[in-house]
């Protein structure tokens, strides 16, 4: 198989992708299919995941394993940590399961909000560690960790979906900088609204978006793998200007200086009386 992009991509090896079932999953072990790359395909619905494996084989002649596993569940996440961790046959990981919540958190269904927790932040958290652990043993490997523009926008969506992704954007800046040196990249993605069936699992239906802010799943893919090509640690599909970001970055690097000191700053300290 060719393998015109993987150069750039930084791995070699099968790639565990989660949320494979459908939606950017889905696509993400497609057009790694096509790369050349066997795949273990990791969700709940193994019926889809069985279906999705068979029509890749058979169109890319790679190999693809398929793992039925609820990573909300630890220990279905245990499993997937330890191929992670211990296969040498592993290069890459799309941490991309996950789950919304729909409305307001008060009177919000508090296990609802738990399994999100359980999913988006500890299962996605583990995953990565796992495999930046294995990888950088092996000396090489790459991290995909799937976040949402949320997480730079909690305004405009409830706190635990959108604190949830800023964890993850966080997280995977974090271990990009711990991993620098040791062959393993880690790439954050940042999709917008994006047509997957998320929404309709969450409670909300995506068509009442204006269209014009509604990706389709194979374009954003699409994007996010040019993105990583051209070696971007951090990747927004639909932002214009590429500027926009580092601008954004480049204020909060510059609030470093003051985020610590042994002093309050002056207009916290009370008015001196005359």
């Amino acid at each position: 198989m060719t393998q015109t992009s993987l150069n750039k991509a930084s791995f070699t090896g099968a790639a565990v992708v989660t949320g494979a079932s459908s939606g950017i999953g889905a696509i993400y072990a497609d057009r790694l299919a096509r790369r050349g790359h066997d795949l273990v395909l990791v969700a709940r619905d193994e019926a889809r995941l069985n279906a999705l494996a068979q029509r890749l084989r058979a169109e890319t002649g790679v190999k693809v394993d398929v793992i039925r596993a609820d990573l909300s569940k630890r220990e279905d996440s245990l499993k997937i940590e330890a191929l992670l961790r211990d296969d040498a046959g592993v290069g890459a990981l799309i941490n991309n399961a996950g789950l919304s919540v729909a409305g307001p958190l008060t009177g919000g269904d508090p296990d609802r909000i738990q399994t999100i927790i359980d999913l988006n932040i500890t299962a996605a958290t583990r995953l990565a560690i796992a495999a930046a652990t294995g990888f950088a043993a092996r000396g090489q490997g790459l991290i995909v960790n799937v976040a949402s523009v949320l997480a730079l926008a909690p305004e405009i969506s409830n706190g635990v979906y959108s604190g949830s992704k800023a964890f993850v954007l966080n997280l995977s800046q974090a271990l990009n900088i711990e991993l620098a040196g040791k062959g393993v990249r880690v790439q954050a993605v940042l999709p917008g609204a994006t047509r997957t069936e998320i929404w309709e699992r969450a409670g909300l239906a995506i068509d009442a978006f204006p269209p014009e802010m509604i990706m389709e799943a194979d374009e954003m893919v699409d994007a996010a793998l040019a993105g990583l090509d051209a070696g971007e640690p951090v990747t927004i599909p639909s932002l214009p200007d590429l500027g926009d970001w580092t601008r954004l970055d480049a204020a909060r690097q510059a609030l470093r200086p003051n985020l610590s000191r042994n002093r309050a700053a002056d207009r916290y300290k009370a008015a001196e009386t005359v």
